[in-house]
């Protein structure tokens, strides 16, 4: 064992400051609100949430047409329904001037949400 690095559960602590300082670094990056721009990043969480939500209900329904549990007609509703939330999640982003990877947030350590 090297005696000139501290260790913390086996990994040095160099590593863990690297780290942090990335952290800090996208903070930095992610969190500059203002009174003048509180209402872009407000919609941009919200987009950023009711994106993440249909996401997840797209890939349910994929489980689901696959699985065989719908109709035929089911399948094409849900189909339609989904392509009218993509369109209208395309007018909101470009109401805000938002680009998917604005939306795509990153959580240091854990990566990108989306």
């Amino acid at each position: 064992m090297n005696e000139s690095k501290i260790l913390l559960n086996s990994v040095p602590i160099d590593d863990y400051g690297q780290a942090i300082e990335k952290m800090g670094n996208s903070v930095s990056s992610r969190i500059n609100a203002t009174p003048e721009n509180a209402d872009h990043g407000l919609a941009k969480l919200v987009i950023t949430l009711v994106e993440l939500i249909r996401k997840l209900m797209e890939k349910q329904a994929i489980r689901r047409v696959e699985g065989g549990t719908l109709s035929d007609n089911e399948i094409e509703r849900l189909g339609e329904t989904l392509m009218k939330l993509e369109m209208k999640m395309d007018e909101m982003k470009k109401l805000f001037n938002l680009t998917d990877d604005d939306l795509n947030l990153n959580l240091g350590p854990l990566g990108d949400l989306m």
